[in-house]
């Protein structure tokens, strides 16, 4: 049994610091029990979900600017979730989803680590359509769109989980696939806006994608 390399990390944010634990690399790998190969996840997608990527460090710069008093907020494809983090460190209704195995563990840790109350959480894939999690007024969401295959999924997911009136924000590195993303969730009747990602100093280069919000209601 592979054992896995972590390391600690702290990333600042204008009220707090959220200290995380992460896989120390993309090379980490321990499926033992077989559960990601049966769910399609190969040893080189394993280790995606344990690492802090650009556009996750983007999504929650974002939400520590925005005023989400009262929202209840559902965070897809959470990963390392730090937005989650954050938000939780604010005392705010967020629930996280991923469906990688082990998400939940990590999420689990970092929430204890940070000295925080435990957030829901729900390993699911986006075909699910009776996760039982409800409505929300916030979907967030970063790097989420890898193949052709998962527009629809995505889409119908999170308008599955929309209220009435709610907004959604995606951060996409440009990966190629965000056009036919927002085409989309256009024809499930939400508007959309993109705009340029501001600059942080806590990245190491520009970040080159976008951040996209679609709007119901």
């Amino acid at each position: 049994m592979s054992t896995l390399r972590i390391k600690y990390q702290t990333i600042e944010f204008s009220q707090q610091d959220i200290h995380i634990k992460t896989l120390r690399d993309r090379q980490q790998f321990s499926d033992p029990g077989g559960m990601a190969a049966a769910l399609g996840i190969s040893s080189s997608q394993w280790p995606l979900f344990g690492v802090v990527w650009d556009s996750s460090q983007i999504l929650a710069h974002l939400m520590d600017t925005m005023d989400t008093t009262g929202l209840r907020i559902l965070e897809v494809g959470c990963g390392i979730a730090l937005s989650s983090l954050l938000l939780n460190a604010r005392s705010d209704d967020i629930t996280a989803t991923d469906y990688h195995p082990k998400a939940g563990e990590f999420l689990l840790n970092n929430a204890a680590l940070n000295d925080d109350q435990d957030i829901p959480f729900l390993c699911t894939g986006w075909d699910n359509q009776n996760t039982g999690l409800g409505q929300f007024d916030l979907i967030i969401g970063s790097d989420l769109l890898y193949e052709t295959q998962q527009i629809q999924l995505l889409s119908q997911f999170i308008n599955q989980h929309a209220k009435p009136v709610c907004e959604v924000i995606i951060v996409d590195p440009g990966r190629g696939y965000h056009a036919k993303f927002s085409k989309a969730m256009t024809a499930l009747g939400f508007t959309h806006t993109q705009t340029n990602a501001p600059d942080h100093d806590q990245l190491t280069q520009p970040f080159k994608g976008k951040i996209n919000r679609y709007f119901s209601g």
